[in-house]
């Protein structure tokens, strides 16, 4: 089943989740730059290991809420490997367009 992505409004975002979503991992490293800060649940994790694992066994089920100048997408996600919880991403992005940080967690409700 397809998750509507019409409430993703920055154009990098949409790219990045619609590749996550698609299991695009080479369309994914291609949005983020060398350098990338990225953390799970405020935990400092080497980026690319911790995505050539995940993809294709994660992914959004629904997009619940977009804030932050649609740079903090919420929603129900699902992981083979943890089942289903609410998440959030927030996305950084620097000067040159590239995603610079990504820090994701579980999401209670949007705006925690």
């Amino acid at each position: 089943m397809a998750v509507d992505l019409s409430k993703l409004s920055n154009p990098k975002v949409k790219a990045a989740i619609t590749a996550l979503q698609n299991g695009d991992l080479k369309g994914w490293f291609a949005l983020f730059s060398e350098n990338v800060a990225f953390y799970d649940d405020g935990n400092q994790v080497q980026f690319n290991n911790f995505f050539k694992k995940a993809f294709g066994h994660e992914r959004f089920i629904s997009i619940d809420a977009v804030e932050d100048n649609g740079l903090s997408v919420y929603g129900d996600f699902h992981s083979d490997q943890w089942g289903d919880f609410k998440t959030v991403f927030k996305f950084q992005i620097d000067k040159s367009g590239k995603i610079s940080r990504l820090d994701i967690g579980q999401a209670y409700e949007s705006g925690v």
